[in-house]
């Protein structure tokens, strides 16, 4: 019996080609890390003065360029000539919502993405096995490259504080501290909102080495502590308010309930923690969340979750989930403790 010809979905073909292009994402990110759309501000400019002041091979930059051109990211206006368009404009570094630092191209990352199979074995981070420590360890263990993890975290908080400042009534705390802050960007640009809000910048010792620059760029150093510690051990206590923005998917449960422990331990009877992530939703329907699960499991072995496993994790410590919020972004979930 003859087998049955399938019938050819061509715009579905096309369509799976466009969702497995591994050449879009790379060449954008090595664009970013040249600042094409920087040297584009003034104008359109050749590829030879793109290249001159880039540092890069004119031929191979053309390439480049127009493999980005086809992707309506940059424009070829005249023979090797280009020019920035609606989707390079915020590359640019000086964009209000610039987003060139959140596209890096890190080789400790390209190198653990190269190595997922492992993960797809074993369940364990792909990232610890090709590096031989985890994702913490290593970026404790190269400040070059935890320096342009904190860039990208600076870049997304941009928009993630456009998002999410006006969702919760964050100006109730008289103090809040922020768990796992960084180098204070998003921390910053709250206190900026809500200048009767003093804060408490709370990270690993060589991160938030990084946070008196970004505070006082704000303006807010005199309203906010910088407490180097982790968060494994003990959590600074006594504050109206708990934050944690994106930190609880970098773990999985059982070092994630440890962190929540410890931030109950600090927390007063009327404390309330804040959580902001990007929460899994049900079914097929696309969110961003659940790429990002698949890139904690990759990098850290952390996991994005559901509301209701947030829920089941938060009561492991002694703490009841009592709001839920979403935005275009991040998710707003609070939470008080329970009894």
């Amino acid at each position: 019996m003859a087998a049955t010809r399938q019938h050819l979905d061509l715009p579905a073909v096309i369509r799976l080609g466009e969702l497995g292009d591994q050449i879009t994402p790379f060449a954008l990110r090595a664009a970013c890390d040249l600042r094409i759309a920087d040297l584009l501000v003034g104008g359109p400019r050749t590829v030879a003065e793109l290249a001159g002041t880039a540092g890069a091979h004119p031929g191979a930059l053309l390439r480049l360029l127009r493999a980005l051109a086809a992707r309506g990211i940059f424009t070829e206006v005249a023979d090797a000539t280009f020019a920035l368009t609606a989707l390079a404009e915020p590359l640019r570094g000086d964009h209000p919502m610039s987003l060139r630092d959140s596209f890096t191209l890190l080789d400790s990352d390209v190198r653990a993405w190269g190595a997922i199979g492992h993960t797809l074995r074993t369940g364990d981070p792909a990232f610890a096995y090709v590096h031989g420590q985890d994702y913490w360890a290593y970026l404790a263990d190269h400040p070059q490259e935890s320096t342009r993890v904190d860039d990208w975290m600076r870049s997304v908080n941009r928009l993630h504080l456009r998002t999410v400042l006006g969702a919760y009534p964050w100006r109730r705390f008289g103090t809040l501290v922020d768990v796992g802050g960084g180098t204070g960007g998003f921390l910053a640009g709250l206190l900026t909102r809500f200048p009767a809000v003093r804060g408490v910048l709370f990270d690993l010792p060589h991160v938030v080495s990084g946070a008196p620059e970004v505070l006082a760029e704000a303006g807010v150093s005199e309203r906010c502590e910088v407490v180097p510690g982790d968060a494994f051990a003990e959590v600074p206590a006594g504050g109206d308010g708990y934050l944690l923005k994106t930190v609880l998917p970098g773990f999985d449960d059982d070092d994630a309930a440890r962190i929540l422990g410890n931030v109950r331990s600090a927390m007063r009877p009327d404390s309330r923690l804040v959580l902001l992530e990007a929460v899994l939703p049900p079914g097929d329907a696309f969110d961003m969340a659940k790429l990002f699960d698949v890139h904690a499991m990759v990098l850290t072995g952390g996991a994005h979750r559901s509301a209701d496993e947030t829920a089941r994790l938060l009561e492991r410590v002694g703490l009841r989930l009592t709001q839920v919020v979403g935005t275009p972004t991040l998710t707003v979930l609070e939470a008080l403790p329970a009894g």
